[in-house]
C-alpha cells in the first residue's frame, strides 16, 4: 500500500444536530428527539445512580477508574466500525486509547438513529460519513465540560488548560486531572459548537491502529448471534415452502420423531420446523421429514417470464431522474450507439447463515441474533409476538457478514414464530440451502444506453435504468419524498461524472413476480456502474480513443476521479504490451462519496476460463480514518464484486430457486484470487462511504478486461464462458 499526497481544500459537511439540557446539570446529545440524561446513563445501559458514569451523551461514558466506554451506533460486521468510529470519538475527545472500550448502543432509534437514514441502520456505507461530524462534535463538548471541571477545581481559566490522553493539563503550573477524577464534577451545559481539531492535530485519525474486534475473534471469545448459548434452550432448524407463496400440504413426521434428540415438529401455514436438544438433531429430523407442499399462485415464475416482463416495462418511459440540456435532439442529430446490459438475481451468502434465539415469556420477548437494523427488529418482535414495544429486548451480536442481508427482518419472524410452540429460549438456525432459497435478493436489472459522439466526446446521453425498487418498500418516506423515484436505482446514474452536456436518466420501476428483493453490496451503484462504464468502453472503442484517454477527456469538472485514473493507469502499467488473449480495463466512478478507479488485468483461455491476474485501485475517500481499514475493505469488497462477475446468478424455476449451496452457487476460490494493489490518495475532505465501493468498481473493470483481450463486448453478467470461447454467440 502506498499514499499518495496531493493538495485538497477542506469541506465541511452539514449534519444536523439537537442539543438540549437535562436535569443535574449534563447534556444529551442526539439526532432527532432529546431525551433526560438518566435515559443514557440508566436505562439504556443498566446502571444505578451510584455507579452511574460520566455519560455527557449517547456516545460515551467515562467511569471513576478514567474507563472510557464508546458507545457505537453502527454495527460491527466486518467492516471494522467499531474501530474507526472508535478512533473519531476518541480523537476529539483526546482519549487515552489504551484505556478504550467499545459497545454496541441498544435499540433505541431517538438516540442513535443514523443521521442519513433517520433510522437506526448500519448500511449504504455511510457508517463513517453520517457519524463524521456529529461524533466528533459530541467529543468535543464531553471534552470541554471536563476541561471546565478540572479549571473550576483549580480556579483557572478553562482557556488555559488542554486535554492529550484522558488527562486535563494546567502547563503554566504543571498540573494534570485525569478524567476519572473528573467524572463526578464535570457538569453543565457544553459549548454549542466547540472547536474541532483541524487534521494537522489528529493523532489517532489517520493511523492505522489495530482493530478492537480482532482479538477476539482470534482468541474465539467472541459471541456471533449463532454462539448464543442458554440454560434450558432448544435448537430448531426450518424448511419454508420451496416455492415463493407457497403453503405446506401434507407432513409425515413418524419418522422425524424417532430420530434420538427431537423434541418436537412444528407444523405452519407455509413452512416446518423440528425443534431438538441440539442443532445435530434438529437437522436429521428435518431431513426425515416427508412434506408435501403445494406450490400456490407463484408455481409458474420462471427466469424467463420475469425477464420478459422486465424488458418488455423497458420499452415504456420512465420517471425522469436527471436531464441535463437536450438529449433528445442530440440523440436524434448524430450516429447513435445503443446497448442493453442485463445483471440477474444474486443471494448474499453470508458465512454466518440466517439465525435468531428467542425466549418468549408472558407479555415479552427477549432476542439474540446479529441485524444491521436492531430498531425495526424490536418492533417487529414486538408486533409478530403480540407485546409492547418496550418488553422486547434485543441483544445484537458481531454480524457474521450482513452485505445488506441483515437490514432484513425475516429471521426474527420466522423464529418467533416457532418460539410460540416451544417452552423456554430456542434458537432458530437456517442450513445454507435455506439461506439461499428464501433470501432477500439483489434485484435483476435491465439497463438500456444510447449515446452519440461529437469531437470524440459524447454529447448525447439517455440512460434508462429497469428493475425493483426496494427502497418503496423498505423506506416508503424516503421514495415517495423523491416523487416515487428510487434515489436507490439510479445512484451513480443520475450523478455520472462525465461531462455529457445533453443528458437524460429515467427510471421504470418493475417489480418481479414472487421474487422477494432486498439490498446487496453495492446496491444501484453495482448496476449502473457496470453498465455505464461497459458502455464507456464501447463508446471509447466507437470513437478511435484509447478507453483511458477517452475518460480523461471528460473529467475535467471531476478532478478527484481524474485523479484517481491517472494514478491507477500509471500503477497498473497501462499501455504496456500483454501476451495474446490478455487484457486491461478500466472503470472509475464516483460513489458513497468516494472517488475511485481500478484496472483490472485478466487472461481469458481457449476454452473461454478467465483468470484475474490483478487488480489496481486508486481511492480518494477523504480524510483516512483508518487506512489499514479502507484497504481491507477494499480488497474484499473486490473479491466480492468478481465473485459475482465471474459466477454469480440465482435462478427461478416452477416459482424457486434452482441453486442450494456453494457447489452451485460458487464463491471465489483462494488459488483464483488476484493479486491486489490498492493506492490511497491523501485528502482533506470529509471520509466517504468505503465498504461497497470495492465491489461496484471491480466488475466493469473486469468485464472491459475481456472486452480488450478478446474483443467479445460481454453485455450481461456473469461471464459466460461459451460465448468467450466463441461456442455460442454474445
Amino acid at each position: 500500500m502506498t499514499i499518495h499526497a496531493r493538495s485538497n481544500s477542506a469541506v465541511s459537511r452539514r449534519v444536523l444536530l439537537q442539543t438540549a439540557a437535562a436535569a443535574g446539570g449534563g447534556f444529551l446529545l442526539g439526532f432527532h428527539i432529546p431525551v433526560a440524561q438518566a435515559e443514557v446513563s440508566n436505562t439504556a445501559f443498566g446502571v444505578t445512580p451510584d455507579t452511574a458514569p460520566f455519560a455527557p451523551n449517547a456516545f460515551i461514558r467515562i467511569d471513576r477508574d478514567g474507563k472510557v466506554t464508546l458507545v457505537i451506533p453502527q454495527v460491527e460486521m466486518g467492516q471494522g466500525v467499531y474501530t474507526s468510529l472508535a478512533m473519531i470519538l476518541a480523537e476529539e475527545l483526546d482519549a487515552d486509547w489504551n484505556r478504550v472500550t467499545v459497545e454496541h448502543a441498544p435499540a433505541n432509534e431517538k438516540l442513535y438513529a443514523n443521521p442519513m437514514l433517520s433510522v437506526q441502520a448500519t448500511g449504504n456505507s455511510n457508517s463513517v460519513r453520517a457519524f463524521w461530524l456529529p461524533m466528533r462534535k459530541a467529543a468535543a463538548q464531553s471534552r470541554a465540560l471536563l476541561i471546565t471541571a478540572a479549571a473550576k477545581e483549580w480556579s483557572v481559566d478553562p482557556d488555559s488548560c488542554t486535554a492529550a490522553n484522558g488527562s486535563v493539563i494546567h502547563k503554566a503550573s504543571n498540573r494534570t486531572l485525569e478524567y476519572g477524577a473528573l467524572a463526578d464534577k464535570a457538569n453543565g451545559t457544553p459549548p454549542t459548537n466547540p472547536p474541532l481539531k483541524t487534521p494537522k492535530e489528529f493523532r489517532l485519525i489517520g493511523k492505522p491502529l489495530k482493530r478492537l474486534d480482532t482479538p477476539g475473534k482470534v482468541n474465539g471469545a467472541t459471541i456471533y448471534g449463532i454462539d448464543v448459548m442458554l440454560p434450558g434452550m432448544k435448537f430448531a432448524t426450518i424448511a419454508a415452502s420451496p416455492a415463493f407463496g407457497g403453503k405446506v400440504g401434507h407432513v409425515d413426521d413418524s419418522a422425524a420423531k424417532q430420530i434420538p434428540g427431537v423434541q418436537k415438529v412444528v407444523v405452519l401455514d407455509d413452512m416446518v420446523a423440528v425443534v431438538g436438544d441440539h442443532m445435530w438433531a434438529a437437522k436429521r429430523g428435518l431431513d426425515a421429514l416427508v412434506v408435501t407442499w403445494d406450490a400456490g399462485p407463484n408455481g409458474h415464475v420462471d427466469s424467463a417470464l420475469i425477464w420478459k416482463q422486465i424488458k418488455s416495462a423497458s420499452d415504456q418511459g420512465g420517471l425522469v431522474a436527471k436531464k441535463i440540456g437536450d438529449a433528445d435532439k442530440a440523440l436524434d442529430g448524430g450516429d447513435k450507439i445503443e446497448a442493453h446490459y442485463e445483471l440477474p438475481f444474486l443471494a448474499h451468502s453470508t458465512m454466518e447463515p440466517m439465525n435468531c434465539t428467542v425466549h418468549l415469556t408472558p407479555g415479552a420477548c427477549e432476542v439474540w441474533l446479529g441485524t444491521q437494523i436492531m430498531a425495526r427488529v424490536q418492533s417487529t418482535a414486538a408486533e409478530t409476538a403480540g407485546v409492547p414495544l418496550d418488553k422486547v429486548i434485543v441483544h445484537n451480536h458481531i454480524i457474521g457478514g450482513g452485505f445488506g442481508r441483515r437490514l432484513e427482518p425475516d429471521m426474527v419472524v420466522k423464529a418467533i414464530r416457532v418460539a410460540q410452540h416451544v417452552d423456554g429460549p430456542v434458537k432458530v438456525v437456517w442450513t445454507r440451502e435455506e439461506d439461499i432459497q428464501h433470501d432477500m435478493y439483489r434485484p435483476v436489472y435491465y439497463d438500456r444506453l444510447n449515446a452519440t459522439l461529437k469531437d470524440g466526446k459524447i454529447d448525447g446521453w439517455h440512460h434508462r435504468v429497469t428493475g425493483s425498487s426496494v427502497v418503496a418498500r423498505w423506506l416508503p418516506p424516503a421514495y415517495k419524498a423523491n416523487h416515487n423515484i428510487d434515489f436507490d436505482t439510479v445512484d451513480s446514474a443520475a450523478d455520472v461524472p462525465y461531462d455529457i452536456p445533453n443528458l437524460r436518466v429515467e427510471v421504470v420501476r418493475c417489480e418481479p413476480p414472487a421474487v422477494p428483493t432486498g439490498f446487496w453490496r453495492g446496491v444501484g451503484p453495482n448496476n449502473n456502474v457496470f453498465a455505464i462504464e461497459s458502455f464507456i468502453d464501447e463508446l471509447a472503442n466507437k470513437a478511435g480513443k484509447d478507453p483511458v484517454e477517452f475518460r480523461r477527456s471528460m473529467l475535467t469538472k471531476t478532478p478527484r476521479l481524474l485523479a484517481a485514473l491517472d494514478l491507477a493507469a500509471e500503477k497498473a502499467g497501462w499501455g504496456s504490451p500483454l501476451p495474446r488473449r490478455h487484457g486491461r480495463g478500466v472503470s472509475c466512478q464516483v460513489s458513497f462519496a468516494s472517488f475511485i478507479a481500478t484496472v483490472a488485468h485478466v487472461e481469458v483461455d481457449d476454452q473461454g476460463e478467465v483468470r484475474l491476474h490483478r487488480l489496481t485501485t486508486a481511492v480518494d475517500t477523504g480524510i483516512a480514518v483508518n487506512p489499514d481499514t479502507i484497504i481491507a475493505q477494499l480488497q474484499g469488497g473486490m473479491i466480492f464484486g468478481a465473485t459475482a462477475a465471474l459466477f454469480g446468478e440465482i435462478t427461478i424455476r416452477n416459482g424457486r430457486v434452482e441453486q442450494s449451496n456453494f457447489n452451485d452457487y460458487r464463491m471465489l476460490r483462494i488459488d483464483q484470487a488476484p493479486a491486489i494493489d490498492v493506492h490511497l490518495i491523501k485528502s482533506g475532505e470529509p471520509p466517504g462511504g468505503i465498504g461497497e465501493t470495492g465491489v461496484t468498481t471491480s466488475s466493469p473493470a473486469i468485464r472491459n478486461a475481456i472486452y480488450a483481450a478478446t474483443g467479445i463486448a460481454l453485455r450481461r453478467l456473469p461471464v459466460d464462458r461459451e460465448v468467450l470461447a466463441g461456442r455460442k454467440q454474445a
